[in-house]
């Protein structure tokens, strides 16, 4: 209550855009903004301005960029995430490492830190379990089309592969709709809770999602912004890592429930909120902690 909301987001991932965007809300919202971009690069400056005049930072999802005294982030430990990936493959019946083998990894946006950081987890827990397999690296593009073009010619050119899996959010998107295509089923999966990627979870097209649970960082995030706003309560410094979740056959229903609606959203996650917000230092590490 009191707090005006403002959410600003360009049509496209468009980097330059977002830019200009955030530039804007320095003017109009002075105090506070929760941001996530999947360019980093590109704020640095605009960020160290805004900190020059003082406004609030939160940022959420990706580390606030190098070089600037952004001191609170909200966002996962997305090593942690690319290892329960990789154990939830291990945990498939079909799944056979023993004798060796490929795996395919598609990257939707190379070099992006939390990405790089959900492939080693990933690929620490394969290495470890199953020394023979071969990770095959490769840049599945951003865009609806280049993801399915590129994960397509990714399974045409290694057609044997035990699994094909993806950090981002339209790998398992494209994956789910290359076995619906060609009627071949194979083991695949990736994070983020696209729509029609849980769709493919139900249908047992995908073994799991790993769920960075983006309501939930955004929601702490705004908390934060909006307490500081309203009764001067500092913000928490360092790294607040609020959990994932992995959705998978057994709970694919409750997480498509949950996901009806931001009613549904609160509903779920209300009591996690709650838990949460009435101990933050649970939950924070210092920033250089980031995996």
């Amino acid at each position: 209550p009191g707090v005006d909301l403002t959410e600003s987001a360009p049509p496209d991932n468009d980097g330059n855009a977002q830019v200009q965007l955030f530039q804007d809300d320095t003017r109009t919202s002075k105090d506070g903004i929760a941001w996530m971009t999947l360019f980093p690069q590109l704020f640095i400056r605009p960020v160290q301005q805004a900190t020059s005049a003082s406004i609030p930072l939160v940022a959420v999802d990706v580390p606030p960029p190098p070089g600037t005294k952004v001191g609170t982030f909200v966002g996962n430990s997305n090593t942690e995430l690319g290892e329960a990936l990789a154990k939830q493959l291990m945990k498939q019946p079909t799944f056979n490492c023993a004798n060796g083998g490929q795996i395919m990894i598609g990257t939707d946006t190379p070099g992006l830190p939390p990405l790089v950081a959900r492939n080693n987890g990933f690929s620490q827990v394969i290495k470890q379990s199953c020394p023979k397999v071969q990770l095959i690296n490769f840049d599945s593009k951003q865009t609806t089309t280049d993801n399915f073009d590129a994960w397509s010619a990714a399974v045409k050119s290694h057609p044997n592969a035990l699994a094909y899996v993806g950090p981002g959010s339209e790998d398992a998107v494209s994956l789910a709709q290359i076995e619906r295509q060609t009627g071949k089923h194979f083991l695949a999966g990736a994070d983020d809770l696209d729509p029609v990627a849980l769709q493919g979870v139900k249908n047992g097209l995908i073994f799991a999602l790993i769920d960075p649970e983006h309501y939930l960082k955004g929601y702490i995030a705004l908390t934060l912004l909006a307490e500081h706003a309203q009764t001067g309560k500092a913000l928490p410094q360092g790294w607040w890592n609020p959990g994932f979740g992995i959705v998978t056959k057994a709970n694919i229903d409750q997480i498509i429930a949950r996901q009806q609606s931001a009613a549904s959203r609160y509903a779920f996650f209300k009591p996690i909120i709650q838990k949460e917000l009435a101990d933050p230092s649970a939950y924070i590490k210092p920033m250089s902690a980031i995996d």
